[in-house]
């Protein structure tokens, strides 16, 4: 067995993981509102666009690993599919009321419903080009590889 390196090659990554265990630790019991689905949402678009880019570095050199890394993508736009329809679902009076220094459409990117969608449509136009449609409505399946330590 190797031992864990001890220079950190992807810190910005490791960071992310860990602050998204903080506030898993500290949210417990706290409904989703549209601020955190939308936050969720941009965080699985990111690691969507990560994991789509490792998949086509990983592919040519070791085809098996690029199938799996290729499923974990399409899981992945699933999820992130279904995060923005939860956000869809959750009402708009949910976030409280907004005072004078926190107005969404004064925000360069637009109203919050707005950012979200642009977001959303940007992924699902780059999955379109590289999944069909009877993949993308798939459902999941289990895994097909044995872990062995």
């Amino acid at each position: 067995m190797n031992a864990p390196r001890t220079t950190d090659a992807h810190p910005y990554l490791r960071a992310a993981t860990a602050g998204l265990r903080h506030h898993t630790r500290t949210a417990t019991g706290t409904p989703a509102d549209r601020m955190h689905l939308d936050t969720l949402h941009a965080h699985l678009t990111a690691a969507h666009q990560l994991l789509d880019q490792l998949t086509d570095s990983t592919r040519p050199p070791n085809p098996a690993a690029g199938r799996h890394l290729a499923a974990a993508h399409l899981r992945l736009w699933q999820a992130t599919a279904a995060v923005h329809d939860a956000f869809h679902t959750v009402p708009a009076d949910a976030e409280g009321p907004i005072d004078e220094e926190c107005r969404p459409e004064r925000l360069p990117d637009g109203p919050l419903v707005l950012t979200i969608c642009q977001r959303h449509l940007a992924a699902s136009h780059a999955i379109r080009r590289k999944t069909t449609p009877t993949d993308l409505n798939t459902p999941l399946h289990g895994h097909t590889t044995t872990c062995s330590q």
